[in-house]
């Protein structure tokens, strides 16, 4: 863990959920303190996770002095792949044969535990579909803004599950360029 620390790694390669985001946090506040000129670098090559503790970590991306590159090393797929979007502009980069794979959020609605009221579970259940809306919206906004994309062309692309080859997320300038490999 201490190689990472001086290297200023970070690497989310596992379901994001709320001990892993904690872990994560913690990481990037530590290097944030410890030295804000120097790049902090995200590996990312997973699936994405929940949509709490993923916002948690674009939230404290965002607010760090300490710039942030980030790689797709594999697959960015949901809200890993809005993390990779999430990197300082320039700074975003994927392999070539990476894959990022963007959608709007999900969730469930959640009932609370031992009601048996079915207007309060329908109210509960519209409640949660605004507050998915709510961010929903906001995801979009952000995207549009890390990629110089107008918001409709990012709703109208991002409405269902979208699967991209690294080639086409460079066209859709989520990431500066890719690396080749070397064979």
């Amino acid at each position: 863990m201490l190689l990472y620390y001086l290297s200023r790694v970070i690497f989310i390669g596992q379901n994001i959920d709320e001990e892993f985001s904690n872990q994560i946090l913690a990481t990037m506040l530590y290097l944030d303190s410890v030295g804000n000129s120097k790049r902090m670098y995200m590996y990312i090559n997973g699936p994405g996770g929940d949509l709490t503790p993923s916002m948690a970590i674009y939230d404290t991306m965002q607010s760090l002095q300490t710039p942030i590159g980030t790689h797709c090393v594999g697959y960015a797929y949901n809200l890993a792949g809005f993390l990779l979007v999430a990197g300082e502009k320039g700074q975003r980069f994927a392999m070539s044969l990476s894959r990022v794979a963007l959608e709007s959020p999900a969730g469930a609605a959640r009932c609370l535990v031992g009601t048996y009221h079915p207007v309060k579970k329908a109210d509960d259940i519209q409640n949660e579909a605004n507050e998915l809306l709510r961010i929903r919206d906001y995801l979009f906004k952000e995207l549009a803004e890390k990629t110089g994309q107008p918001v409709e062309q990012v709703c109208y692309k991002f409405l269902s599950l979208k699967h991209f080859k690294c080639v086409y997320v460079l066209l859709f300038i989520i990431i500066t360029k890719f690396a080749l490999s070397k064979h």
